[in-house]
């Protein structure tokens, strides 16, 4: 069909006439409600973008004299970021005279991530940056996100349990 043509059908309708494939010969046009169309692709986009993750950065901030049980609570929240798919930045804030200790902070980081080693991996290894020393641990790759499997519980050392037919 001419364009002329087209043209004027598609005024007749109340549409637009938009070109679908420009490298077709001869190339193929439709009629349509082209503002409808963009906001019906900006509503799809938007939505699709709803159910992708993409990997946050969330930060756990420790202090040097943290007690074990203040630090086991920080560790579970760090492991649940982990599992979620998100990466997790510790953090060591040194206060005063604790900045003449860095070796405590390493210290207490290399605790947290040993203990987190077998659902993390070390993405940047711990560094001083003004007044925290920063690590920063991801999932571990794989389809879970990082969840890790339940391993069976290991039976005590002694003697042997020995299942008896009576």
């Amino acid at each position: 069909m001419p364009t002329r043509d087209a043209l004027a059908q598609a005024r007749e309708r109340g549409l637009d006439l938009v070109e679908v494939a420009s490298g077709a010969v001869p190339p193929v046009c439709r009629f349509l409600d082209y503002g409808k169309y963009l906001y019906d692709q900006a509503k799809r986009e938007k939505s699709a973008g709803k159910t992708q993750h993409h990997g946050e950065l969330r930060e756990v901030r420790l202090k040097v004299k943290i007690g074990d049980h203040d630090l086991a609570l920080k560790m579970r929240r760090a492991e649940r970021f982990l599992k979620e798919g998100d990466k997790v930045k510790l953090s060591v804030m040194f206060r005063g005279r604790e900045n003449a200790h860095p070796e405590i902070g390493r210290a207490l980081l290399t605790r947290v991530r040993e203990e987190m080693s077998e659902i993390s991996t070390v993405e940047k290894p711990p560094t001083m940056e003004g007044r925290f020393m920063n690590m920063i641990l991801g999932p571990l790759s794989g389809k879970s996100g990082g969840a890790q499997q339940k391993q069976p519980k290991r039976e005590p050392k002694g003697e042997p349990k020995v299942a008896t037919s009576n």
